[in-house]
């Protein structure tokens, strides 16, 4: 039997449950500025550095959880052949999984303005589409979390935010920004998430044409940033990867090796997609 719900417990109950969805999907939590040091950071994204053993997390790096009720995407210490030397790099498995992992940092985006990266895929996800919330899936995925001042917002995102805090305990990010191998958009593409306009995705790889083999990016993810949320970035509080299949309830395998966040005196690589490819 149909139960009346008065309109305000449902519009309250709606928007709990919007809140806890962008509390998982905006990103990883923000830390106080003594809780994360940029240096330290920056040498844990280096990934061909890492102390850890083969099979272990890697070190300085925080599970990023989506959802307490979803199953967790695999993340480890592997070891690779990148560019003819083996080297640690970070593993991903997702069976019907969805989760990430991060790295906390305070850092002001003018300091280093371009981020440098590498992932590789073997295979995309059958029927994955992220435009589309019900096969928003992808196997490769490269996140940035930035600070920001909520009140300049929307009251409703004000609203969400303060729920979001309220029912975990932590911060969410004011702003993320997702670099993304997607199946069939095109490189470039930009894309707006399906339940907040606080997150915004760029297709940096699409399709399975480049599967199979190392791949290296560089981005202006400031110029990128003001591309996508039209302002200023502000403060970096955040960088991860995440590799998802739950929503085809599908399989995805990668693997990513160092992240960089660089100077414009010692970028190289310049924009995509022709940056160059190691197989």
């Amino acid at each position: 039997m149909f139960a009346f719900v008065p309109f305000r417990i449902r519009s309250s109950a709606l928007l709990l449950a919007f809140a806890a969805l962008l509390a998982g999907c905006a990103g990883p939590a923000p830390e106080r500025p003594e809780q994360a040091e940029p240096a330290h950071g920056a040498a844990a994204l280096m990934l061909s550095q890492s102390p850890s053993a083969v099979g272990e997390t890697p070190a300085g790096w925080r599970p990023w959880i989506i959802r307490p009720d979803k199953t967790k995407t695999r993340y480890q210490v592997a070891r690779a052949s990148v560019g003819g030397h083996e080297r640690p790099v970070l593993h991903a498995v997702a069976e019907s999984a969805a989760s990430g992992m991060w790295v906390p940092m305070h850092l002001p985006v003018a300091q280093a303005p371009y981020v440098r990266w590498s992932w590789r895929t073997d295979a995309m996800i059958e029927r994955a589409d992220s435009s589309r919330p019900e096969t928003e899936d992808a196997p490769a995925r490269l996140v940035l979390a930035f600070d920001g001042d909520w009140r300049k917002l929307p009251l409703r995102d004000q609203m969400l935010a303060e729920t979001a805090r309220m029912l975990l305990g932590r911060e969410v990010p004011y702003a993320t920004l997702i670099y993304t191998w997607d199946a069939g958009k095109p490189v470039g593409a930009n894309l707006a998430n399906a339940h907040t306009s606080r997150i915004r995705l760029k297709v940096v790889e699409s399709g399975p044409e480049r599967t199979g083999r190392w791949l290296d990016y560089e981005r202006n993810y400031v110029q990128d940033y003001i591309e996508l949320f039209g302002e200023e970035p502000g403060t970096l509080i955040g960088v991860g990867v995440m590799t998802d299949s739950d929503n085809t309830r599908g399989y995805a395998e990668s693997w990513y090796g160092d992240i960089q966040l660089l100077t414009p005196s010692r970028t190289a690589l310049g924009e995509l997609p022709d940056g160059p490819v190691i197989d």
